[in-house]
């Protein structure tokens, strides 16, 4: 399907670029593949609701990397889906008397709008997975050929005992948050309680496809691999170079992803595992049990800055769990503000080795705080002893970098 409109990215030339360091989730702090070209899947939206905060820093942190790898001169092939059609949106539906696919429908083009406001770059795929079930069905065939598939009561589950050499925590506790996370460690007759499932055979009132493997839908795990596989396919051992999203996926989505990966091509998912952390609200965890997630359609509507939104979850680290308040969202609108006034002066302070600063700041895992300072400070020079006419400088580079459009 089509994503949301592309942004020019101005060019910048005659910097630096080193090598993007980055935190794997389970290697610490490594740097990217060098070479010509870069490959990025990043987990989408299950549209049943609006885009919140935690969304929204999510998918900043990987528009950051993007735009690095971007400017690096790499080829950079980016992958994003859409679970339009899961647990989470048939229950919403149902319970707001909706038909599922018009809910789905209006949250993704509430996320497309939400995501174009916040100048996050769209992806070179934005892929549904209802638009998927061919490519889908033909990733469960590799691995029901291999022989890691097997029915249970019209479902098909895949077969994890040979993968749990390097799972991080005992069966017990992997059982335990797979359960809280969509699993059924609990289900009778699995060969294993961590198996997931792959395809689910149709139940009563719910939307069901045909396929080889009967008239169901897919499973959550299978859908990010075979649409992943199916637009980065190569040769290469990993097939793409980062698999990224919330910290909430690292276990089981994630884990189980490079699974069944290895299962159906006998090569590793990712090179990197990259993830973000979690947006509170005021003290609390932001989350839909409590009712006190914060939306990004609502703040625009209430005539909030996109860039002061910006601003404010790029002034914490992307792999820190941080809060948002309506004091950061202020203190963001001032800061937004400052360095407009400076950006609209006639001579500022010299901007190059700002620039090459906030280059060495990303490269070193994103550290857009260090950034931000860095703006601030020049802004701060710029009014007290401004004398050169670098001001369209800091106002492409920022933009390219940091996508604030000032």
């Amino acid at each position: 399907m089509n994503s949301w409109p592309k942004f020019y990215l101005p060019p910048l030339e005659g910097y630096q670029f080193p090598d993007l360091k980055i935190i794997d989730s389970s290697k610490g702090l490594t740097g990217l593949k060098s070479g010509s070209t870069f490959s990025m899947y990043v987990c989408g939206i299950t549209p049943y609701d609006a885009t919140h905060l935690g969304h929204a820093a999510t998918y900043l942190a990987f528009d950051l990397i993007n735009r690095y790898q971007v400017q690096s001169s790499k080829s950079v092939s980016f992958v994003e889906n859409i679970t339009d059609i899961d647990d989470p949106l048939l229950e919403r539906a149902k319970r707001d008397g909706k038909e599922w696919q018009q809910l789905a429908d209006s949250q993704i083009d509430l996320f497309t709008s939400d995501m174009s406001a916040l100048r996050i770059l769209p992806p070179d795929h934005f892929i549904k997975v209802t638009d998927s079930f061919d490519l889908i069905e033909k990733f469960m065939m590799r691995l029901n050929e291999s022989g890691y598939l097997y029915i249970l009561d019209g479902d098909y589950y895949f077969s994890v005992t040979d993968f749990l050499t390097d799972l991080p925590m005992s069966i017990e506790q992997a059982s335990e948050i797979f359960a809280e996370r969509g699993g059924d460690p609990q289900r009778a007759g699995k060969k294993h309680p961590l198996d997931p499932v792959i395809w689910l055979s149709n139940r009563e009132g719910e939307p069901g496809w045909s396929s080889s493997f009967g008239f169901g839908r897919p499973g959550w795990h299978v859908e990010c691999t075979a649409i992943a596989c199916h637009f980065i396919e190569n040769e290469s051992d990993p097939i793409i170079d980062l698999q990224g999203g919330g910290s909430d996926l690292i276990f089981p989505h994630h884990y189980m992803c490079a699974q069944i990966v290895r299962a159906a091509y006998g090569r590793n998912f990712a090179g990197n595992y990259v993830h973000t952390g979690m947006i509170g609200l005021d003290g609390e965890k932001m989350s839909k049990s409590k009712g006190n997630l914060v939306f990004v359609s609502e703040l625009i509507n209430k005539g909030i800055d996109p860039m002061a939104i910006r601003w404010a979850l790029l002034s914490g680290h992307y792999q820190s769990d941080r809060q948002w308040s309506s004091e950061l969202l202020n203190f963001a609108s001032l800061n937004v503000e400052k360095v407009r006034t400076a950006l609209s002066r006639t001579e500022v302070a010299a901007s190059n080795d700002l620039i090459q600063s906030i280059i060495l700041d990303l490269a070193n895992n994103l550290d857009t705080p260090s950034s931000l300072d860095r703006l601030l400070s020049w802004a701060d020079k710029s009014e007290k002893e401004g004398n050169v006419n670098q001001s369209g400088e800091v106002s492409r580079a920022i933009d390219a970098l940091l996508g604030l459009t000032l």
